[in-house]
């Protein structure tokens, strides 16, 4: 599947307010319309979170209006998990749960170890540098697995 394009994706992390939003937001920004991106955390229990939305501004990545959501609260509104051709997990917790929710189902679950930047860092620059660490990775990710963005 490496060098296969998915035609749908979910990014999954812990609370779906710090990796998986900035992933959402960089494939489609990178990728356009090429594939139907999603996110979601193992719980909901957090906004998104304002240095997530800062350093995404940043690359023209629009966040404040994400909407956080659980694995649990995407199957109540309908989103057939099913349906995805692959999620991908920032985080070890999100891999379990990714790989329980999908058992009975042929869909390609990922792991990319992201760090967690929130509770890193002292002042409100040095917490910026550890989500832009996070933000960078993630976008090395994005390029090594689905190649060179989209031309617009």
């Amino acid at each position: 599947m490496a060098g296969c394009f998915p035609s749908s994706i979910l990014f999954c992390c812990d609370h779906n307010s710090v990796r998986s939003p900035i992933a959402e937001g960089l494939m489609k920004k990178m990728y356009g319309q090429r594939a139907y991106v999603q996110s979601a955390g193992v719980r909901s229990d957090r906004d998104i979170d304002g240095f997530s939305i800062a350093v995404s501004a940043e690359d023209g990545v629009e966040l404040d209006r994400h909407r956080v959501r659980s694995f649990d609260e995407m199957i109540e509104w309908g989103d057939d998990l099913a349906g995805f051709d692959l999620i991908v997990a920032l985080s070890p917790a999100s891999q379990r749960q990714a790989l329980e929710l999908t058992r009975f189902a042929h869909i390609d679950v990922e792991y990319w170890p992201i760090m967690d930047p929130s509770g890193l860092g002292e002042t409100r620059e040095a917490k910026l540098q550890a989500y832009r660490q996070t933000r960078d990775q993630i976008k090395e990710r994005l390029l090594a697995r689905f190649g060179p963005p989209t031309e617009r």
